[in-house]
């Protein structure tokens, strides 16, 4: 087992960067554990595989807004056998406050920032949807124009529903007539089946009965053949 401690400086502390820190180690399964020291950089002890607390300081290196890592100090350390999982080592609950109270404000503070940008682009698009309405009030006219098409065309769609019910109607009466059919159907194939099945079994029994004579008579035939053997050659003597 190999163990670092890193000291990390930049935007770290009043972000989340220890949460942030903390998922990171559970997810890689390095024991641990991170800690806020006064001249706001950020300690990380952590022990694990080499693999592994490469891939967490690769992590470290590059966390998500609002948090920014300026730079990373890794010293090796004595591994601490008794430590097993990762923590998060709190200071006093005034600081611990803050920094709650800190990383909610820097996280508003970065949409806040992404807003006013949007801003802008939104007051760009105003100027444009004035244009595209003059020529909303052009079509308008055209649209009065279609409306009155439409409302000759409505005459011709009410004979065609009046059509689509007639066949509606012949459909659902052809439907019905198909089922009854094949009810019919269904009720003559069950009754044929059940006699073939029927038959079948008679069929097997008169078999089965076959078979029992044939048997019998085989044997009857061997003892009287023992008996014949017998007979012939008491004669012989």
């Amino acid at each position: 087992m190999r163990a670092l401690r890193c000291r990390v400086e930049g935007r770290v502390q009043r972000v989340g960067f220890r949460r942030y820190v903390l998922e990171a180690a559970r997810r890689l399964k390095v024991s641990g554990y991170v800690r806020n020291e006064l001249d706001d950089s950020v300690t990380i002890f952590a022990q694990g595989d080499e693999e592994v607390l490469q891939k967490l300081i690769e992590a470290v290196k590059s966390p998500p807004p609002p948090a920014k890592v300026e730079s990373v100090e890794v010293v090796e350390a004595k591994p601490e056998p008794k430590i097993k999982f990762f923590e998060v080592k709190y200071g006093r609950i005034g600081d611990e406050l803050q920094e709650g109270f800190g990383a909610m404000q820097s996280v508003f503070l970065e949409y806040w920032g992404e807003f006013r940008d949007y801003r802008n682009e939104f007051k760009d698009f105003q100027g444009e949807f004035k244009d595209f309405r003059k020529e909303f009030k052009d079509f308008r006219e055209e649209f009065k124009d279609f409306r009155k098409e439409f409302q000759e065309f409505r005459g011709e769609f009410r004979d065609f529903r009046e059509e689509f019910r007639g066949f509606a109607r012949v459909a659902d009466e052809n439907f019905k007539f198909i089922a009854a059919r094949f009810s019919e159907v269904s009720e003559k194939l069950t009754a044929i089946l059940e006699t073939l099945l029927q038959e079948s079994k008679k069929t097997s029994e008169m078999l089965e009965a076959l078979r029992r004579d044939s048997k019998e008579t085989r044997e009857m035939l061997v003892k009287a053949l023992t008996l014949l053997e017998k007979a012939v050659e008491v004669s012989r003597r």
